[in-house]
Protein backbone atom coordinates (compact mmCIF):
# COMPACT_ATOMS: atom_id res chain seq x y z
CA UNK A 1 0.00 0.00 0.00
CA UNK A 2 2.55 2.43 0.76
CA UNK A 3 4.72 1.47 -2.61
CA UNK A 4 1.83 1.74 -4.45
CA UNK A 5 1.22 5.82 -2.66
CA UNK A 6 -2.00 4.76 -1.29
CA UNK A 7 -0.65 5.97 2.01
CA UNK A 8 2.09 5.79 4.71
CA UNK A 9 2.71 1.85 6.49
CA UNK A 10 1.54 3.31 9.65
CA UNK A 11 -1.94 4.32 8.17
CA UNK A 12 -1.76 1.09 6.31
CA UNK A 13 -1.67 -0.43 9.23
CA UNK A 14 -4.53 1.42 11.19
CA UNK A 15 -6.76 1.28 8.03
CA UNK A 16 -6.24 -2.97 7.80
CA UNK A 17 -7.32 -3.20 12.00
CA UNK A 18 -10.04 -1.33 11.26
CA UNK A 19 -11.16 -2.87 7.99
CA UNK A 20 -10.95 -0.11 5.70
CA UNK A 21 -8.84 -1.67 3.00
CA UNK A 22 -10.04 -4.31 0.38
CA UNK A 23 -8.45 -6.78 -1.71
CA UNK A 24 -9.56 -8.09 -5.11
CA UNK A 25 -13.08 -7.03 -3.65
CA UNK A 26 -12.61 -8.69 -0.34
CA UNK A 27 -12.59 -6.75 2.85
CA UNK A 28 -8.62 -7.24 4.85
CA UNK A 29 -8.86 -6.55 8.28
CA UNK A 30 -5.34 -9.25 9.32
CA UNK A 31 -2.16 -7.57 9.77
CA UNK A 32 0.43 -9.57 7.58
CA UNK A 33 -2.23 -10.69 5.15
CA UNK A 34 -0.55 -12.17 1.78
CA UNK A 35 -1.71 -11.11 -1.21
CA UNK A 36 -0.63 -10.94 -4.71
CA UNK A 37 1.59 -8.36 -6.37
CA UNK A 38 -0.91 -7.86 -9.16
CA UNK A 39 -4.11 -7.41 -6.77
CA UNK A 40 -6.09 -4.61 -7.03
CA UNK A 41 -5.91 -2.72 -3.52
CA UNK A 42 -8.10 0.00 -2.73
CA UNK A 43 -9.07 2.23 0.10
CA UNK A 44 -12.63 2.98 2.22
CA UNK A 45 -14.42 6.51 1.72
CA UNK A 46 -14.09 6.66 5.04
CA UNK A 47 -10.30 6.39 5.02
CA UNK A 48 -10.35 8.66 1.91
CA UNK A 49 -12.28 11.22 4.00
CA UNK A 50 -9.66 11.08 6.51
CA UNK A 51 -6.85 11.66 3.98
CA UNK A 52 -8.71 14.39 3.05
CA UNK A 53 -8.65 16.14 6.17
CA UNK A 54 -4.89 16.63 6.16
CA UNK A 55 -2.80 19.27 5.75
CA UNK A 56 0.36 19.84 3.62
CA UNK A 57 1.76 23.63 4.34
CA UNK A 58 4.29 25.46 2.54
CA UNK A 59 6.98 27.65 4.75
CA UNK A 60 9.25 29.69 3.65
CA UNK A 61 11.61 29.25 6.42
CA UNK A 62 13.82 32.18 7.67
CA UNK A 63 16.75 31.84 9.01
CA UNK A 64 17.62 31.16 12.67
CA UNK A 65 14.71 28.24 12.70
CA UNK A 66 15.61 24.77 12.62
CA UNK A 67 13.67 22.10 10.53
CA UNK A 68 13.06 19.74 13.10
CA UNK A 69 13.28 19.23 16.83
CA UNK A 70 14.44 22.31 18.65
CA UNK A 71 17.78 22.84 19.63
CA UNK A 72 19.61 24.98 22.58
CA UNK A 73 18.49 28.68 21.79
CA UNK A 74 16.69 27.91 18.57
CA UNK A 75 13.05 27.10 17.56
CA UNK A 76 11.09 24.70 14.97
CA UNK A 77 9.94 26.19 12.05
CA UNK A 78 6.29 25.08 13.07
CA UNK A 79 5.71 27.81 15.42
CA UNK A 80 5.48 29.92 12.77
CA UNK A 81 2.56 28.32 11.61
CA UNK A 82 -0.17 30.36 13.06
CA UNK A 83 -3.27 31.96 11.82
CA UNK A 84 -1.41 35.62 12.29
CA UNK A 85 1.59 34.10 9.85
CA UNK A 86 -0.67 33.01 7.15
CA UNK A 87 -0.16 34.56 3.91
CA UNK A 88 -2.90 36.99 2.98
CA UNK A 89 -2.89 36.14 -0.66
CA UNK A 90 -3.30 32.39 0.36
CA UNK A 91 -6.13 30.51 -2.23
CA UNK A 92 -6.98 27.94 -0.54
CA UNK A 93 -10.55 28.09 1.13
CA UNK A 94 -9.49 25.63 4.42
CA UNK A 95 -9.69 27.57 7.28
CA UNK A 96 -6.91 27.10 10.10
CA UNK A 97 -7.55 25.26 12.98
CA UNK A 98 -4.81 24.05 15.75
CA UNK A 99 -5.80 20.76 15.62
CA UNK A 100 -3.82 20.88 12.04
CA UNK A 101 -0.65 21.12 13.78
CA UNK A 102 -1.58 17.23 15.39
CA UNK A 103 1.35 15.05 13.48
CA UNK A 104 2.39 17.74 11.46
CA UNK A 105 6.24 17.09 10.67
CA UNK A 106 8.93 18.37 8.20
CA UNK A 107 9.49 16.54 4.84
CA UNK A 108 12.75 17.37 4.47
CA UNK A 109 15.35 19.22 5.92
CA UNK A 110 16.48 22.87 5.50
CA UNK A 111 19.48 23.97 7.85
CA UNK A 112 19.21 26.83 10.45
CA UNK A 113 21.28 29.48 8.73
CA UNK A 114 19.64 28.34 4.88
CA UNK A 115 16.19 29.67 4.27
CA UNK A 116 13.46 29.13 1.81
CA UNK A 117 11.06 25.99 1.09
CA UNK A 118 10.18 24.25 3.96
CA UNK A 119 6.93 21.66 3.09
CA UNK A 120 5.19 20.45 6.57
CA UNK A 121 2.65 17.59 6.15
CA UNK A 122 0.11 15.65 8.40
CA UNK A 123 -0.05 13.23 5.21
CA UNK A 124 2.19 10.42 5.31
CA UNK A 125 2.23 9.97 1.40
CA UNK A 126 3.43 13.18 0.77
CA UNK A 127 6.08 12.79 3.32
CA UNK A 128 7.27 9.34 1.56
CA UNK A 129 7.16 11.46 -1.61
CA UNK A 130 9.49 13.75 -1.02
CA UNK A 131 11.84 11.85 1.36
CA UNK A 132 11.35 8.56 1.38
CA UNK A 133 14.21 6.20 0.02
CA UNK A 134 13.31 6.23 -3.96
CA UNK A 135 11.91 9.58 -3.61
CA UNK A 136 12.65 11.37 -7.86
CA UNK A 137 11.30 14.72 -6.49
CA UNK A 138 14.31 17.53 -6.95
CA UNK A 139 15.06 20.51 -4.95
CA UNK A 140 16.14 23.61 -6.11
CA UNK A 141 18.97 25.93 -4.61
CA UNK A 142 20.04 29.54 -4.82
CA UNK A 143 23.48 29.38 -3.50
CA UNK A 144 25.36 32.38 -2.59
CA UNK A 145 29.18 31.44 -2.82
CA UNK A 146 32.83 32.82 -2.04
CA UNK A 147 35.97 31.44 -4.07
CA UNK A 148 37.06 30.46 -6.93
CA UNK A 149 35.55 27.55 -9.33
CA UNK A 150 37.23 25.95 -12.63
CA UNK A 151 35.51 23.95 -14.93
CA UNK A 152 37.19 20.72 -12.86
CA UNK A 153 35.38 22.09 -10.01
CA UNK A 154 32.12 22.81 -11.07
CA UNK A 155 32.11 19.26 -12.80
CA UNK A 156 32.41 17.63 -9.24
CA UNK A 157 29.30 19.46 -8.28
CA UNK A 158 27.34 17.84 -10.71
CA UNK A 159 29.03 14.44 -10.26
CA UNK A 160 31.99 12.83 -8.68
CA UNK A 161 32.04 13.91 -4.70
CA UNK A 162 31.58 11.60 -1.76
CA UNK A 163 30.10 12.50 1.85
CA UNK A 164 30.57 10.19 4.51
CA UNK A 165 32.16 7.84 2.31
CA UNK A 166 29.27 7.28 -0.24
CA UNK A 167 28.85 8.73 -3.37
CA UNK A 168 26.75 11.62 -4.32
CA UNK A 169 23.72 11.10 -6.88
CA UNK A 170 24.83 13.43 -9.71
CA UNK A 171 23.07 16.68 -9.46
CA UNK A 172 22.75 19.85 -11.90
CA UNK A 173 24.87 22.62 -11.26
CA UNK A 174 25.32 26.02 -13.19
CA UNK A 175 26.07 29.68 -12.79
CA UNK A 176 23.23 31.86 -12.26
CA UNK A 177 25.25 34.81 -12.01
CA UNK A 178 29.19 35.79 -10.83
CA UNK A 179 28.56 34.86 -7.68
CA UNK A 180 25.76 32.40 -6.99
CA UNK A 181 25.11 28.99 -7.94
CA UNK A 182 21.83 27.05 -9.01
CA UNK A 183 21.86 23.50 -7.35
CA UNK A 184 19.01 20.71 -8.37
CA UNK A 185 19.44 17.78 -6.16
CA UNK A 186 17.52 14.94 -5.67
CA UNK A 187 18.95 13.68 -2.08
CA UNK A 188 19.17 15.78 0.62
CA UNK A 189 22.09 14.51 3.13
CA UNK A 190 22.72 17.11 6.38
CA UNK A 191 24.41 20.20 5.08
CA UNK A 192 24.82 18.68 2.03
CA UNK A 193 25.26 21.62 -0.15
CA UNK A 194 27.73 23.06 1.74
CA UNK A 195 29.91 20.47 2.14
CA UNK A 196 29.66 19.64 -1.24
CA UNK A 197 31.12 23.48 -1.78
CA UNK A 198 33.58 23.11 0.68
CA UNK A 199 34.90 20.03 -0.61
CA UNK A 200 36.15 22.05 -4.35
CA UNK A 201 37.27 25.52 -2.60
CA UNK A 202 33.85 27.42 -1.81
CA UNK A 203 32.64 29.12 1.01
CA UNK A 204 28.73 29.09 1.19
CA UNK A 205 27.50 32.53 2.23
CA UNK A 206 23.62 32.70 1.94
CA UNK A 207 21.27 29.33 0.53
CA UNK A 208 17.68 29.70 -0.43
CA UNK A 209 15.01 26.66 -1.69
CA UNK A 210 13.28 27.79 -3.90
CA UNK A 211 11.45 24.65 -5.55
CA UNK A 212 10.45 20.98 -4.69
CA UNK A 213 9.40 19.41 -7.52
CA UNK A 214 6.32 21.28 -9.16
CA UNK A 215 6.16 23.32 -6.50
CA UNK A 216 7.87 27.18 -6.35
CA UNK A 217 8.19 28.80 -3.31
CA UNK A 218 7.23 32.30 -5.53
CA UNK A 219 6.41 35.57 -3.78
CA UNK A 220 5.68 33.57 -0.25
CA UNK A 221 7.05 36.01 2.19
CA UNK A 222 9.32 34.74 4.90
CA UNK A 223 7.63 33.85 8.24
CA UNK A 224 4.67 33.09 6.30
CA UNK A 225 3.10 30.03 5.22
CA UNK A 226 0.48 28.94 2.72
CA UNK A 227 -1.64 25.49 1.92
CA UNK A 228 -0.68 23.23 -0.76
CA UNK A 229 -3.76 23.63 -3.15
CA UNK A 230 -5.84 20.57 -4.26
CA UNK A 231 -4.51 21.32 -7.75
CA UNK A 232 -0.65 21.05 -7.20
CA UNK A 233 1.50 18.17 -7.15
CA UNK A 234 4.87 17.68 -6.13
Amino acid sequence: MSERGLCSRREADAYIEQGLVFVDGRRVSELGTKVDPDCAIRLDAQAHARQAERVTILLHKPVGYVSGQPEPGYEPAVVLIRSETRWPDDREARRFDRAQLHGLAPAGRLDIDSTGLLVLTQDGRVARQLIGDDSSVDKEYLVRVEGRLDERGLALLNHGLSLDGKKLRPARVGWQNTDQLRFILREGRKRQIRRMCELVGLKVTGLKRVRIGRVRLGDLPPGQWRYLRADERF
